[in-house]
């Protein structure tokens, strides 16, 4: 299973790095990544990075710990939003945006960085006849696959980002 993770974060990185090399993400594209990183509050995705990382010992991970608690979520955001921006369009920033920052978009959140049910691949909470509406409209499948392709090199980044806050 890890090795399938790995080959689709492998393709994923070279279609993302092939198909925007040639452009460099706008302001446009990089404030929607921004807002996007914001909507999934992309600080406790950097915890779960950081809990998902190997240490030498128990002091070694709380010193980790302590250190991404000085860093405030503003500045995560900020570092992880041109990587972002590489990976996902700004349609699909600006989507999953809105998603994330509806009532059912949060209960996924929730469930997704709180453990439980809702973590390997267990079941979604369940929708409302609203918000199942809300998830059939063809922006929000057509974003939400595009951001499932580029999972694997945004958890990248956030270890990229997490290793830099480590030096420093």
């Amino acid at each position: 299973m890890k090795l399938v993770k790995l080959l689709a974060a492998a393709l994923t990185l070279s279609l993302a790095s092939s198909s925007w090399a040639a452009a460099a993400p706008d302001a446009v594209q990089v404030k929607a990544a921004q807002d996007l990183m914001a909507s999934m509050q992309a600080e406790k995705m950097m915890r779960t990075t950081a809990s998902n990382s190997r240490y030498a010992n128990e002091a070694q991970r709380k010193a980790v710990f302590d250190k991404l608690d000085k860093v405030a979520p503003a500045q995560i955001y900020q570092r992880l939003a041109a990587p972002v921006a590489r990976l996902v369009s700004t349609e699909t920033a600006t989507e999953m945006t809105r998603f994330y920052n509806s009532s059912y978009g949060q209960k996924v959140l929730k469930q997704k960085y709180n453990g439980g049910p809702g973590m390997l691949g267990a079941q979604l909470p369940t929708p409302t006849a609203a918000e199942k509406k809300e998830l059939k409209r063809p922006q929000y499948v057509k974003a939400s696959k595009e951001l499932a392709a580029a999972e694997p090199a945004i958890e990248h980044e956030s270890f990229v980002l997490l290793s830099a806050i480590m030096k420093k």
